[in-house]
């Protein structure tokens, strides 16, 4: 049974799974991993979503502010042994709706080119490409998108 909790990054478990989701990258990314890497720090994060499968940390989220009507998202990553079972899109509806709750209007994120599982959950997800925003500006390899939040708290 998954189950979800709301935390901060000082969480064992998110810290946990966020080093693995930084194994990944370092693969993915190659040579332009540092660049992303120094847009991830974790510290002083308040908003985490962390997804548990019979107690087991599984998948996670966070988000933190970005602008006065945005909150954008971060730190996604789902264990291998627990991807295709619905538990990103969990987590990221969860950060959507906590989001919402705090009266941000939408969601912003960036993802890598080379990551088509998260292309791919963010269009099933309603999410539009935009142009790369603040560091990405410019960046090749990184595709940016958004979601108006209206009515996700109703």
């Amino acid at each position: 049974m998954i189950t979800i909790i709301r935390t901060n990054s000082a969480n064992q478990d998110f810290r946990e799974l966020i080093t693995y989701l930084d194994e990944d990258l370092a693969i993915r990314d190659g040579s332009e991993h540092a660049f992303y890497a120094q847009f991830n720090k974790v510290d002083m994060i308040n908003h985490v979503v962390i997804a548990y499968d019979d107690n087991r940390p599984v998948g996670c989220g966070s988000i933190k502010k970005l602008t006065s009507d945005s909150m954008e998202v971060k730190r996604m990553y789902t264990a291998p042994a627990s991807r295709g079972k619905g538990i990103a899109s969990t987590v990221l509806r969860e950060l959507e709706r906590w989001s919402a709750e705090l009266s941000y209007k939408k969601c912003i994120l960036e993802t890598g080119n080379k990551q088509p599982e998260a292309i791919a959950l963010y269009f099933k997800s309603g999410y539009k490409v935009v142009q790369n925003y603040g560091q990405y500006a410019g960046v090749e390899n990184s595709i940016c998108f958004e979601k108006e939040l209206g009515g996700i708290c109703e």
